[in-house]
């Protein structure tokens, strides 16, 4: 469904000319999954797949030095006013650390990456393909780093 290698990714860079109703989205540093709970009365996740997988090339090289050769995959509709607003693909490799998230069925992960103090989020970038925008993040969690990125739709700015 999602194609990560469409998309431009880079670190933002104030002189790029995102427009002024994306930025509010793409560059919060707190949890999405509370800001689209205090945007829509109906929030809800709808879980697509998870499930092993191989991720893309591009996904593995932000996540290399990891432990596991074990990787799920899991893509997520969060939703807003019944439709989906923002898609979300998560490449979570399968280690010790990683148990507790690949168990959460239809929660939202950023539930958990948010409410643990021991989780961190590290590096973040920015994306666009044609007119839809994007921000992929990694977090540490013990010694395994995981990636999730998050397109927001164009329903979202509605």
């Amino acid at each position: 469904m999602f194609n990560p290698d469409k998309f431009q990714w880079r670190t933002f860079d104030v002189s790029e000319g995102i427009p002024a109703h994306v930025l509010p989205w793409l560059l919060d540093n707190s949890s999405l999954t509370e800001k689209l709970k205090n945007k829509y009365s109906d929030f809800h996740v709808t879980v697509i797949s998870q499930a092993e997988s191989t991720p893309y090339a591009c996904e593995l090289a932000l996540l290399r030095d990891n432990p596991s050769k074990i990787i799920i995959v899991r893509e997520v509709e969060l939703m807003g006013e019944q439709q989906p607003v923002v898609f979300a693909r998560s490449v979570i490799p399968k280690t010790i650390d990683t148990e507790k998230l690949l168990a959460i069925g239809s929660r939202p992960l950023g539930e958990i990456l948010f409410d643990d103090p021991l989780i961190y989020r590290d590096q973040l970038e920015v994306g666009q393909h044609q007119n839809t925008w994007a921000r992929r993040s990694t977090f540490v969690v013990g010694a395994t780093k995981l990636l999730v990125s998050e397109i927001f739709l164009e329903k979202l700015y509605a």
